[in-house]
């Protein structure tokens, strides 16, 4: 459900990649972020283009290291993640009964916890 509404050529994966980016902020190099999101180098090199060509992502040089990148969300990039988000969250609520979402809602901060404890244990 959530592939089928992005635009054409954009992937969960992608979308994984800019809410990676909003979460856990932005200014990351290229092989940190392929090691978050347990791909190759070229797999991101080539999820990168997709998401630049698109105006998501700004690459720049890193100025720590002349050799190296760092990824930032740009402003069209944060939007368009919000915009998913809201569209797949109108979608569950016609397939997500109140139940579910009762649950949902209960669990959420325990989810969150989580999370937040395997983001801080890559």
């Amino acid at each position: 459900m959530f592939a089928k509404s992005l635009p054409d050529g954009v992937h969960p994966s992608h979308f994984a990649i800019l809410n990676h980016l909003a979460r856990m902020g932005d200014g990351k190099a290229p092989m940190r972020i392929a090691s978050a999101m347990q791909v190759t180098k070229n797999t991101m090199t080539h999820s990168l283009k997709v998401l630049q060509d698109r105006g998501y992502i700004e690459v720049q040089p890193d100025p720590e290291d002349g050799r190296g990148k760092r990824v930032f969300l740009t402003e069209t990039g944060r939007a368009f993640r919000e915009e998913a988000i809201a569209l797949v969250a109108k979608e569950l609520r016609h397939v997500i009964g109140a139940d579910q979402r009762a649950i949902m809602h209960r669990i959420r901060g325990d989810l969150k916890q989580m999370r937040k404890h395997l983001d801080d244990n890559r």
